[in-house]
C-alpha cells in the first residue's frame, strides 16, 4: 500500500512585528518566498500534498503570488483561519481582532488531512534535513507523534527578541515543553524586560515544526474547548499548538518522538531579517540544492 502524508503550512498570520504579509516576501532568486522552499524540501521528501491555512482576506493575493503556481507541481487545498470560526457554543466578541492561535489553525484542516501529516509557520526556513527525517518518522506508522529540535543558538535573530518552546527530552521523547517570550541574540531571556537569564545555546527549541496522525484534531478540539471557556473575553489570547502537545504528554495519552536537527533556522521576525535570509537562501541556491524549483 502507498503512504500519503501531508504539509500543512500556517500562513494565516499577518505579521504584525514585520509589519505587513511576511509570508509573501520574496527571497529567493526568482521571486520565490520562503514557503516555497518549505514545499519542495517536503516533496522531494516525499509529501505529496499540501494544505495552506489562511485568511480569506489575503486568499486572492496569496493564489497569485504563490499557491497558483504551486498548484501546478503538486495538489493543494485551503483552509481559512477565522476569527468567528468556533465550537458550537461559541461567539466571538466583537472586539476581537485576531486568530486565536496555532491550535485553532490546526483545527481549521480537520476536514482535508485524513494521513499522517506535519505541520509548519508559512515564514520558517526549516531546511531539507527536517523534512527527509519527519517523512521518514511518519512513514513508520508507530502512532506517536513527533517534533524537530532545533538547537537555540540556531534560531536568533540579531533584530530583536523571538519566543521559542524550550524543550526537554528523555531517551529521545519530549517530556517537557516552555513557551518563552523575549530571548535575545545572546541567548537570554527574560519576563519583565529588566533582568535577563542565560540559557545554554545547544537548549532543544521548538519551531513549530510537528508531525501528527489525524487522531490529533480530537485532542486539539477538546483543547480549544477549555481554553474558550477560560479565555473567550481575553481579548489577546491565543490557544497555542505546543502547549495543547504538553498537555497530552502530561496525562501520558500520547508520545512525542524529538527529531534532532543541527540545520540553521531562517526566519524573517522583523524587517531587518530580510537581508540575511535572502543572503542565506542565495548561498544555498548557489550550492545547486535548489536548481529544479
Amino acid at each position: 500500500m502507498s503512504f500519503h502524508a501531508t504539509l500543512v503550512v500556517m500562513a494565516a498570520g499577518m505579521g504584525s512585528r514585520f509589519g505587513g504579509l511576511k509570508q509573501l516576501e520574496p527571497i529567493g532568486r526568482n521571486g520565490e518566498v520562503i514557503l516555497d522552499f518549505s514545499v519542495y524540501d517536503a516533496m522531494e521528501a516525499g509529501f505529496d500534498k499540501v494544505v495552506f491555512v489562511i485568511k480569506h482576506e489575503i486568499e486572492e493575493d496569496f493564489k497569485r503570488i504563490v499557491g497558483d503556481r504551486i498548484a501546478k507541481k503538486v495538489k493543494v487545498e485551503y483552509a481559512f483561519q477565522e476569527i468567528a470560526d468556533l465550537p458550537e457554543g461559541f461567539t466571538a466578541p466583537a472586539d476581537r481582532t485576531k486568530p486565536w492561535g496555532t491550535t485553532q489553525a490546526i483545527l481549521c484542516c480537520k476536514d482535508y488531512v485524513n494521513e499522517p501529516f506535519i505541520v509548519v509557520n508559512a515564514d520558517d526556513y526549516y531546511g531539507k534535513d527536517a523534512f527527509k527525517k519527519m517523512y521518514d518518522f511518519l512513514k513508520l506508522q508507530t502512532g506517536d507523534y513527533a517534533m524537530v529540535g532545533f538547537r537555540l543558538a540556531n534560531t536568533l535573530t540579531e533584530n530583536g527578541t523571538v519566543s521559542r518552546g524550550i524543550c526537554k527530552e528523555e531517551n529521545g521523547y519530549l517530556t517537557y515543553i516552555e513557551e518563552r517570550t523575549k530571548i535575545d541574540a545572546n541567548c537570554r531571556y527574560t519576563k519583565d524586560g529588566e533582568n535577563w537569564i542565560q540559557m545554554e545555546p545547544d537548549t532543544v527549541v521548538s519551531m513549530n515544526m510537528w508531525g501528527f496522525t489525524a487522531d490529533i484534531f480530537g485532542y486539539l478540539y477538546d483543547n480549544f474547548v477549555n481554553f474558550l471557556k477560560e479565555n473567550l473575553e481575553v481579548p489577546k489570547s491565543e490557544c497555542f499548538l505546543p502547549m495543547a502537545v504538553a498537555e497530552l504528554i502530561d496525562r501520558k495519552e500520547k508520545n512525542v518522538r524529538v527529531l534532532a536537527s543541527e540545520d540553521k533556522w531562517y526566519g524573517v521576525t522583523y524587517k531587518e531579517d530580510k537581508d540575511a535570509v535572502v543572503a542565506a537562501v542565495s548561498a544555498l541556491e548557489q550550492q545547486g540544492l535548489y536548481d529544479n524549483m
